[in-house]
């Protein structure tokens, strides 16, 4: 609900109270006569986010069918049961491993309310996957993308990571991203017990996603049975050679964890470390576009190849201090850091054609697409490109819980998570001559069967005395000074961002009822985000301060021997033997003069948003029986009250000068949203249950958006003509800071069947209406009066009544639409089918997704929500037994909306084609002998050597960018003392 314009809120805010207060009227009116269920475990208590455990999390020993260990909560501290413990309380099951890791995460999805899947470590700081991507990509309804070859962007439910959010033991995280999307690069998967996906939301779950909740959690050292120290360590290997001779394909990893107790096992420290290398080698393509040609065919706009070989490196450290003097105090403080580095080196060459003047000789076609064409008078622009990331992390956590009585219980929790990142891009250009006045090139390109271009040239591209330091198409210009030499660019965005909460609950008990107990609780959090960019044209010394034409500044330079490398590139995947290579960064700074690039669209990224956010809660949890049945569930309500601010400039060009021209601009807005929401689980027959869910939930927009800055235009031929709105003087673009967050009116369903045997199969099905949805192209009425100074005197006197408004081209709250679908999920082992099967087993998952988007401005046309794909779905097939294990994982996902990183690091959305994965993995554990505690595992990653490939207009022959990464193979070694 919005105050005060809040009718059509609480209208919709009804509607979903009514859903949820319906589904629940049969058991408030059996209430009286309910004979409520014993609780089979305690209740867990406190989270260590400071909510009071989901009081589902008590073990199903009533079915005598599951563990009483209990398990985690969607907001409850929980231990998750060690792997290795026995699995059923029906059979004599010992598992560990894949199998452990399975069973472990069944449990924790019988026993929740909410809808939820998980995955569980097999061991002590061991996830069963390579990263928390790999491993969360398994699950349903998930699904991730490759980003430069590693899985790190996930869509849950069909929607892009914008639409969900990553929590850390309960608490929202900041990200190292330009925007709210975390990146799962940033976290050691070696430090997590478990990670749980939501699909569904409750009123003690702060901060929950439209899409869904990934809540990571890091082991408890109190819930370990003894003393605990883990080493391992592994290698890496590229199958392509290192692409660019300054890069290798070989990697490593290594991590350290110690878990102990102490002082009569009232006090546990958990610590861990983590170091690693990771290499990627990607063979990439890249078109500008299918323009038609004179015979009304397709035709390749121009390429730029690369090759491009990266190096993240990455080391981390966790720790956890659990003290539990007495049942009434607990307390926990965890502390995670994490520091990246990724370094990428970019060789390769642009050759602009049918976007540029290159005369076409000849074209052959078919299928309205040309399949081969010769082109003269081409000056290609060859790329020695060098990008270097850095990024810190933090996250602190201090999480108090208080026992007054039995059945009166307070929790604090005190946390902060803060961010930064620096983005080094640089870029460094040479050609025959400065803007195509150099010695052209002849290209015949031929369509290939993947449908990227072979090119063969007739120039010697790594000759350094016929390719110089230049600008060799002239793209090179500057409003206030004309032509440039852009020989090079160099460009240095980068982020801070800074979260900071504190939260207070307070839960009771209620005795003699279906009710179970109540909670009310409140939290408030303050989130700072920076985005800051300064960008540099380089060209070669000599001439004035400035890298004009006008000023002198030479037009091209060699490259200095002493840059020059020993080997060359080769881009021979597209028939190019050889380019010129050397090491940009030797240039910068003695070669290349720096010029800072003053075009106000640079200064138009600069943002600081501030959210300071208020959230109130009150629940009622739901245990009992009804009509024989047992019940668990939760009615609750969420009142959360945003007040955001942002400060930034508007940029723009001086009508008289062309200078820039700067001015701050600042703002806050604040609204008010309602949501409430409803789970039950019933377990209709024995180990069967269904599970219903409503809810309304949100997700605030992107940042970029919500911000403030704009970059405006001043057309001085529309002074004094009247009607701003057909003929603007001022005109801009920018963000909204009134923006608001997406909305959604949710209802979901499950059907889940747990079997003795340890597995269980689940069909679930979901429907989000969405409102408030961003539009990013809309028109906002905005008065630029502040700039009417600008014009000539001559020109104010003639401005029309009205003409200082203008129109700012801005996002806005104006789309709707809805999102549908089922998930299907089968967790099996063979034993179940006969004894002789004993050790294997599948786990697969499938999800099908339809949605519609349809913005105000063009409520014609069904747009497709980013990141989803219609089709996902995963099988992994396993065995394991005797300390022997094998895993074969396939996953796939049809056609998506990817976004990517475009041009000057902008976030671009691109349609994406289908993908299929297969992974692998075996190992063994010695379980006996000089070498118990020692294990060995060899896996390998992408084995169908799956490119990554995007396309335009819809149509899959027009290729964007095809990204072909190889086959990554590890070998490791863990030892558990």
């Amino acid at each position: 609900m919005r105050f005060p314009s809040m009718s059509a809120r609480v209208r919709l805010a009804v509607r979903v109270s009514s859903v949820a207060l319906c589904g629940a009227g049969s058991l408030f009116a059996a209430a009286a006569s309910a004979q409520t269920t014993p609780d089979a475990a305690p209740q867990p208590g406190a989270s260590a986010a400071g909510v009071t455990a989901d009081p589902t999390a008590e073990a199903a020993a009533r079915a005598n069918q599951v563990s009483t260990e209990p398990v985690p909560s969607p907001d409850g501290q929980t231990p998750v049961q060690p792997a290795g413990a026995q699995a059923n309380g029906g059979g004599d099951i010992v598992v560990t491993g894949i199998r452990a890791s399975l069973a472990s995460a069944a449990r924790i999805k019988r026993n929740s309310t909410l809808i939820v899947d998980s995955i569980s470590a097999e061991d002590i700081g061991k996830l069963p996957d390579v990263s928390i991507a790999d491993s969360l990509a398994r699950l349903p309804g998930v699904a991730a993308q490759r980003v430069e070859g590693r899985d790190q962007n996930l869509s849950i439910r069909g929607l892009g990571p914008d639409f969900s959010t990553t929590l850390l033991n309960g608490r929202e995280q900041v990200t190292v991203g330009d925007n709210r999307g975390v990146e799962f690069d940033q976290y050691p998967s070696e430090f997590f017990q478990n990670v749980n996906v939501y699909k569904t939301a409750d009123a003690s779950l702060i901060a929950p996603g439209i899409a869904g909740t990934v809540d990571l959690r890091m082991l408890r050292p109190l819930a370990q049975s003894k003393r605990v120290l883990v080493v391992s360590a592994r290698g890496e290997m590229n199958q392509l050679k290192a692409l660019n001779p300054d890069s290798s394909r070989y990697g490593y990893r290594a991590s350290a964890t110690y878990v102990d107790k102490f002082a009569g096992d009232t006090l546990g420290v958990a610590l861990g470390a983590s170091l690693t290398r990771t290499p990627t080698q990607n063979e990439r393509y890249n078109s500008w576009g299918y323009p038609t040609d004179a015979a009304g065919d397709l035709i390749l706009g121009g390429a730029k190849p690369y090759v491009e070989s990266a190096t993240l490196n990455r080391y981390g450290v966790v720790g956890t201090l659990e003290w539990q003097p007495s049942d009434r105090f607990h307390s926990t403080f965890d502390a995670l850091y994490s520091h990246f580095t990724d370094t990428r080196r970019l060789r390769g060459i642009e050759f602009p054609l049918a976007y540029s003047n290159p005369t076409l000789v000849s074209a052959t076609a078919s299928n309205g697409i040309v399949d081969q064409a010769t082109f003269t008078n081409v000056y290609g622009v060859q790329r020695n490109d060098y990008q270097k990331r850095r990024a810190n992390s933090f996250s602190l956590g201090w999480n108090n819980q208080f026992s007054f009585t039995d059945t009166l219980h307070l929790n604090v929790d005190a946390s902060w998570s803060h961010a930064k990142r620096t983005d080094y891009l640089l870029e460094s250009y040479t050609g025959t001559g400065f803007a195509k006045s150099g010695i052209p090139d002849t290209l015949t390109i031929t369509r290939q069967n993947n449908g990227i271009y072979n090119i063969a040239t007739t120039l010697n591209y790594a000759d350094p005395t016929l390719f110089r330091s230049t600008d060799p198409q002239g793209w090179g210009f500057a409003a206030d000074q004309g032509a440039i030499v852009q020989a090079g660019y160099y460009n240095r965005p980068s982020f801070k961002d800074d979260l900071k909460a504190l939260r207070g609950t307070l839960t009771g008990d209620i005795q003699g009822s279906v009710l179970k107990s109540w909670e009310i609780g409140g939290n408030y959090s303050r989130r700072e985000k920076t985005n800051d960019f300064t960008s540099y044209f380089l060209c070669p010394q000599g001439g004035g301060a400035t890298c004009a034409v006008r000023d002198q500044t030479p037009t091209s330079a060699a490259i200095p021997a002493s840059a020059l490398l020993k080997n060359t590139v080769s881009l021979g995947y597209l028939g190019i033997p050889q380019m010129l290579t050397y090491d940009p960064t030797d240039l910068v700074g003695s070669f290349y003069k720096q010029a800072r690039n003053l075009n106000p669209g640079e200064f138009g990224r600069r943002f600081t948003i501030t959210e300071n956010v208020w959230t109130g809660y009150a629940k009622l949890n739901i245990d009992g029986e009804v009509g024989g049945k047992a019940v668990k569930g939760s009615l609750g309500v969420q009142a959360v009250h945003t007040q955001q601010s942002s400060t930034g400039v508007q940029a723009g060009l001086d009508p008289v000068t062309a200078g820039l021209t700067l001015a701050t601009i600042q703002g806050k807005h604040s609204y008010w949203n309602v949501m409430p929401s409803a789970s039950f689980s019933v377990e209709l027959l024995e180990a069967t249950y269904v599970k219903l869910g409503a809810s309304q939930t949100m997700v605030r927009p992107r940042m970029d958006q919500e911000k403030i800055t704009q970059t405006f235009s001043i057309n001085t031929s529309n002074v004094g003509r009247g009607n701003p709105a057909l003929f603007p003087v001022f005109s801009a673009t920018g963000g909204n800071l009134n923006l608001e967050p997406y909305q959604s009116t949710n209802i979901d369903v499950s059907l889940e069947k747990y079997f003795p045997g340890g597995g269980y199969v689940a069909l679930s099905g979901y429907f989000k209406k969405l409102s408030d949805y961003v539009d990013p192209n809309n028109s906002l009425a905005f008065d630029y009066s502040r700039f009417v100074s600008l014009l000539p005197a001559a020109q104010q006197a003639l401005l029309a009544p009205g003409e200082e408004i203008g129109f700012a081209t801005a996002p806005a709250n104006t789309g709707k639409g809805y999102l549908q679908g089922l998930e299907g999920t089968v967790s099996l082992p063979f034993k179940m089918l006969s004894h002789y099967l004993d050790g294997f087993g599948v786990f697969a998952t499938g999800t099908i997704t339809d949605s519609a988007i349809r913005y105000s401005s063009n409520p014609t046309v069904n747009l497709t929500v980013p990141g989803l794909s219609k089709y996902v779905y995963s099988l992994t097939a396993f065995y394991e037994k005797n300390g022997f294990q094998a895993r074969l994982n396939y996953r796939y996902r049809s056609k998506f909306l990817a976004e990517i990183q475009g041009l000057s690091a902008d976030p671009t959305q691109v349609q994406a084609k289908a993908e299929a994965i297969l992974d692998a993995q075996i190992g063994y554990d010695f379980r006996e002998g000089p070498l118990k505690g020692l294990s060995v595992l060899l896996q390998g990653k992408n084995l169908t050597d799956r490119p990554f490939v995007t396309y335009y207009n819809n149509d899959p022959r027009q290729i964007r960018d095809y990204q072909r990464y190889g086959r990554d193979f590890f070998v490791g070694v863990t030892y558990k003392f």
